[in-house]
């Protein structure tokens, strides 16, 4: 052959690399005789002993969003450092041979050492020789220094991200130990939710630390922060979730779930699926490799009716009472139900359940007064005042009272100018002058007096039967945990308990509670003819990515519960009580939607082109005999022309109807009527120039 006759002119350049290429591939052949033959017991025995760990990965939440497509919750990065314990496995071995020669030493010393025959396990657990003596380390000792080593090699580590990101950084002996006792395969997390500086510091400036990596997760974000905390809810994590269909995980990446709200209410839709990861671990249950079985499914999106310009106005407008308000707003769709606004403070931010707080801040929410996380829109159940007034009126409207016929309000003598009416024995101050008033008057001025006597004079099985008409003392049926029903009772649930001074209060909004909510639910009936809608706060749930395997579009369609029968020139009465209300000047509510002049008397609205009708309420909270608070009130509809918005009020420990809630709604309204009016056409010379 060629090689071979090459080779025989005794080449012998071409005879060293020929040399050189055999030995390689005589080492070749040796590495390969040595691991696939003489290891082949090794390998085998390291592949009995590895096994699989498997890692719940949480789908990521879907989005809620407000009727324009505007995000209320959303997901966005965070960047976690966590501790890799397999990867500090060499400096563990390490730092426990140093650690246990210094120790021997130190025990040679002391002249505390065991006596034993040197041999093969006294070099394998450490040892000093000594003439015939020989310093070996009991299995407690050896133990108890394992365990100080690792934790000293892990708090080291920590103390260097510490150094780098300039902020505390540490983990105790007591969390380091329970976690490689339980879960060494697991990171071991170092600090969560760190700043876009902080990730920066850690990816550019700092030099690698062993065992230390960055782990990206998506989490929860309201980015309305407390505006519309009440009705979205809150969140819980859970390390320990469990599907329904799992067969069970070693363990699950942070998971949250729904505790309130909408959250809750569509937590199943908004979760997606889980995944799964699996963790090969060898014998010491240290990480070996990672794979992906099956990927995470993202959730839904849920579209609310809510609208979050009406929502952030209401906010606004009823934090502007004081910092400290106490209240809610609602305002609702009179055509078809849908909850525009919902509003309860004091609030909270939702990313504070998600982030974590502190003890002070938890103390803080958690107050009995405030109490933050209390939904008063729909949980609160208070007494409806004058408001009430309403539903009194249909009752003596139905029972054939003419609104022309007066009734002689009698002064009270123990208060000049002030009025009073008595049931028996018993008397009701009324806020009232004293004098003649026909229904409009007494509506608009809101008399006591008026109202107890004709109301009275209806009986209490007809305001018992249209107040349950309108649903009062009942639940909608809200999935959100945050909902109460008030106390409306049947006219047989208080037959022969009632009499005439329990009748009286009712007809003036005692003895009875409402929340906000349904106290909406009848103001946005009277504003559309009778027709009592179930107030919708979700119009669909949607896929997030939209494909052959995505769930239907869930569309929620309004619905009517019910339907008050109110004759048309009776429900043109009430509407146009509730707009002197407000227009004018004997009207509890006139000063909030309406300007006068003080040199020439001129009326102007605050609200240009857009009228309002509403009616204010004061309900007294007593304790043995003693006023101890009050409820003040504003039930609003607009525009009068085309009735359709309907916007209640309500705040603790106000002043009054008129002076604490009216201004809210006047707000709520004014914004409303922006919206509704026109955009101006542009100028026609503007729209010329090019």
């Amino acid at each position: 052959m060629l090689v071979v006759d090459q080779l025989r002119r005794a080449d012998r350049r071409l005879q060293v690399l020929a040399g050189v290429m055999l030995a390689g591939l005589a080492l070749l052949l040796v590495g390969l005789w040595y691991v696939q033959i003489a290891n082949s017991r090794r390998y085998q025995a390291s592949l009995k002993t590895q096994t699989f760990r498997t890692v719940r990965v949480p789908g990521m939440r879907g989005k809620i969003l407000d009727r324009n497509g505007l995000v209320l919750a959303e997901n966005r990065p965070s960047y976690n450092l966590n501790l890799y314990l397999d990867e500090l496995r060499p400096q563990f071995e390490q730092e426990y041979v140093r650690q246990r020669d210094r120790l021997v030493r130190q025990l040679a010393m002391s002249g505390t050492n065991r006596v034993v025959a040197p041999g093969f396990w006294t070099g394998l657990f450490g040892r000093l020789q000594g003439g015939n003596r020989t310093v070996r380390l009991t299995p407690s000792q050896r133990l108890d220094l394992s365990a100080a080593v690792r934790f000293s090699v892990a708090s080291n580590a920590v103390g260097r991200a510490a150094a780098l990101l300039g902020q505390p950084l540490a983990i105790t002996a007591r969390d380091f130990l329970r976690h490689h006792t339980q879960w060494p395969y697991r990171p071991l997390p170092v600090a969560e939710n760190l700043a876009p500086a902080d990730v920066a510091r850690i990816l550019e400036q700092g030099p690698p630390i062993p065992g230390l990596d960055l782990d990206v997760q998506p989490v929860r974000y309201y980015p309305q922060g407390p505006v519309v905390a009440h009705l979205l809810g809150k969140l819980r994590r859970d390390d320990l979730a469990r599907d329904d269909d799992d067969s069970g995980f070693s363990y699950s990446l942070p998971s949250f779930d729904g505790e309130v709200g909408l959250e809750y209410a569509f937590n199943e839709e908004l979760q997606g699926r889980s995944g799964v990861r699996s963790i090969v671990v060898n014998s010491l249950s240290y990480r070996e490799s990672e794979s992906v079985w099956v990927g995470a499914e993202p959730g839904q999106n849920v579209h609310l009716t809510l609208d979050l310009g009406i929502q952030r106005a209401a906010y606004d407008a009823l934090r502007a009472v004081s910092p400290n308000v106490r209240g809610a707003v609602v305002v609702m769709d009179g055509w078809n139900g849908d909850v525009l606004a919902l509003v309860s403070c004091p609030s909270y931010d939702p990313n504070e359940f998600v982030t974590g707080m502190s003890p002070a801040r938890w103390q803080e929410l958690n107050d009995p007064r405030q109490n933050a996380t209390f939904n008063r829109a729909t949980q609160g159940a208070y007494s409806p005042g004058s408001t009430f007034k309403i539903i009194t009126a249909l009752a003596c409207f139905e029972a054939g009272l003419d609104p022309a016929t007066r009734l002689k309000v009698e002064p009270d003598p123990a208060r000049p100018g002030r009025s009073a009416v008595y049931v028996g024995r018993r008397k009701i101050e009324d806020t009232v002058p004293p004098g003649d008033y026909d229904f409009i008057r007494a509506f608009k001025r809101s008399s006591n007096s008026y109202f107890i006597h004709f109301g009275l004079w209806a009986g209490r099985e007809r305001i018992l039967r249209i107040g349950k008409a309108f649903f009062l003392g009942e639940r909608v049926g809200l999935p959100t945990r945050q909902e109460a029903g008030g106390y409306f009772p049947r006219p047989e649930d208080v037959l022969g308990l009632w009499n005439d001074g329990n009748l009286a209060n009712v007809c003036i909004g005692q003895e009875i509670t409402v929340t906000p909510l349904q106290m909406a639910v009848v103001t946005a009936a009277i504003a559309n003819g009778g027709k009592v809608f179930e107030p919708r706060f979700v119009s669909r749930v949607e896929p997030a990515e939209p494909g052959v395997t995505a769930p239907p579009t869930n569309h929620f369609a309004p619905r009517i519960r019910g339907t008050v029968e109110i004759p048309a020139p009776v429900l043109t009465l009430i509407r146009d009580a509730m707009l002197a209300e407000t227009e004018e000047p004997e009207g509890t509510g006139f000063a909030a939607f309406q300007s006068v002049d003080r040199a020439s008397g001129r009326i102007t609205p605050r609200i240009p082109g857009f009228r309002a009708g509403g009616k204010t309420g004061t309900a007294e909270v007593k304790q043995g005999g003693r006023l101890v608070d009050k409820i003040t009130w504003f039930v609003a509809f607009g525009p009068y022309e085309n009735p359709r918005y309907a916007v209640v009020v309500m705040v603790e420990s106000g002043g009054s109807g008129g002076g604490t809630c009216a201004p809210v709604a006047q707000q709520v309204f004014d914004h409303v009527a922006r919206r509704l009016r026109p955009a101006a056409a542009p100028s026609p010379h503007l729209a010329s120039v090019r």
